[in-house]
């Protein structure tokens, strides 16, 4: 997790992005019990009823489940369900865009492919 919060978004919000990013990074795995709301709400100073919206989020998304009593697990499938989700994401965000820039300035994707290679081999070499 990462040791502060900052207000480019609701703090809700970052906790649950921050629980999927340790879940996708492998630092949380599967049945793997997530940090409490009273140890979100504690370590980030924040409102309890906060860190538990940013849990329920993950819990809606079927990211995590609760077992009464116990806590809140990383659901089986999580990863790669969280994984789907981000390309996706990263084709809306990036690739989409970027296509579409590309269109109107008439590269086609083997330019672009080569663009990127190019910068790959420049990134190896330093």
């Amino acid at each position: 997790m990462k040791s502060t919060l900052d207000e480019s978004q609701p703090i809700f919000h970052q906790i649950a992005t921050m629980i999927m990013d340790d879940i996708v990074e492998g630092r949380l795995k599967v049945e793997e019990q997530v940090p409490s709301t009273n140890e979100l709400s504690r370590f980030y100073n924040i409102n309890p009823a906060t860190a538990r919206k940013g849990l329920q989020e993950l819990v809606d998304k079927g990211i995590i489940y609760k077992q009464r009593g116990v806590g809140m697990f990383v659901a089986k499938g999580a990863r790669e369900a969280l994984l789907i989700e981000r390309k996706q994401d990263f084709y809306e965000e990036y690739i989409k865009p970027l296509l579409e820039e590309a269109r109107r300035i008439h590269m086609n994707e083997d330019m672009i492919i080569d663009l990127i290679r190019g910068k790959q081999d420049k990134e190896s070499e330093l």
